[in-house]
């Protein structure tokens, strides 16, 4: 993974550009999804973290809350159903999703083909569960899905150190 950071300005080095190319970013399997985390708060400041994820027919999180962050997704391609509070809806290419901290969400592919989107986490942190909680993923191995061995044991932990927390659908 490679990561370009310049100045903009010598005046100025609070203000610096980074520049991500498309196959970079530190890619991790995380209950059957696969994410690419292109930017971490480390990286911004804090600001910012940015995960790109393909989501299988199926595939997605548990319902869940962030603490302290809000997060917004934009899909690529294929259509997502959402969970935003208390409303399902499904979003496809070219729609952007807007969570608020606080606001319980979830999305889940119901579709027949991969989704494609990116998320955006602000201020950054959460994107770290993946880094810290993700698998390594092998090449030619389909992304397994996990079992409750996996999903509530370690990565439950996480949750809390991210600032999440799980919470059931009504």
């Amino acid at each position: 993974m490679t990561f370009e950071i310049t100045q903009s300005s010598p005046r100025d080095a609070k203000h610096e550009r980074i520049h991500v190319p498309s196959a970079d970013g530190t890619v991790k399997w995380f209950s059957g999804n696969v994410y690419s985390i292109k930017l971490t708060a480390g990286q911004t400041g804090g600001a910012l973290g940015v995960v790109e994820a393909w989501v299988p027919p199926g595939g997605g999180p548990v319902a869940h809350t962030h603490a302290d962050q809000d997060e917004t997704f934009f899909l690529i391609s294929g259509e997502l159903e959402f969970l935003g509070g208390d409303h399902v809806f499904t979003a496809g290419p070219g729609d952007l999703v807007h969570c608020p901290r606080g606001t319980r969400h979830r999305f889940k592919n119901i579709g027949l083909y991969t989704a494609h989107m990116l998320f955006f986490c602000t201020p950054g942190g959460s994107e770290g569960l993946f880094l810290e909680g993700g698998d390594i993923p092998e090449p030619g191995v389909h992304v397994p899905a996990w079992g409750p061995e996996h999903s509530q044991g370690p990565v439950l932990g996480l949750f809390t150190k991210y600032g999440l927390e799980a919470m059931p659908e009504a």
